[in-house]
């Protein structure tokens, strides 16, 4: 008898079919043939294939902002929080969760449906002004210190979804660049 799937599965299975095929892939049959299981097993814990989508959504939602302000507010002070942001940005999901390629093909998925661009939109909102009220608080405000560094998170991962490469040093070298420029 095989194991019995829980919804977690599932969306993690969605995430990894998102990165490999697109947002086409987040159907039941061709997600039920990812698994090998029966259609009958989504509908277990889907109501339908939307209800599908929006649950993809919302666990991406909340670990694309909420589980990674968590893991920063541990830091002892802004410098490290923005040291420690640099670096989980530019990390990637976990490899369960479709790794490195995860952000890029939720934001390709949101270039083709307006629910996906929607909560792109409140994860980039949400995300510029914890980045803004981070740095204000370590006195840089100059708001297009921002968007360099959200638009670097972004396209960086976008690069490295592509040829692999890790970030890590690169994005650290941005944020002591302009720790170096502004203090």
């Amino acid at each position: 008898m095989s194991k019995r799937l829980s919804k977690q599965d599932w969306l993690k299975a969605g995430f990894v079919a998102l990165t490999e095929a697109g947002g086409g892939a987040l159907k039941a049959e061709p997600m039920a043939r990812r698994l090998k299981t029966t259609k009958g097993s989504f509908y277990w814990h889907f109501k339908d294939v939307p209800a599908f989508h929006s649950a993809i959504l919302k666990e991406w939602e909340s670990k694309a902002y909420a589980d990674i302000v968590t893991q920063i507010e541990e830091q002892e002070s802004a410098v490290h929080k923005l040291r420690a942001l640099g670096q989980i940005a530019v990390s990637g999901a976990p490899a369960d969760y479709g790794g490195i390629a995860l952000e890029p093909a939720i934001r390709a998925w949101g270039r083709s449906d307006p629910k996906v661009a929607e909560a792109i939109a409140r994860v980039d909102g949400l995300r510029m002004q914890y980045l803004s009220a981070l740095m204000k608080e370590i006195g840089l405000t100059n708001p297009e210190l921002v968007r360099i560094l959200y638009a670097s998170v972004i396209g960086m991962d976008d690069l490295s979804s592509r040829d692999g490469e890790i970030n890590g040093p690169a994005m650290g070298t941005l944020v002591d660049l302009i720790l170096a420029l502004y203090q």
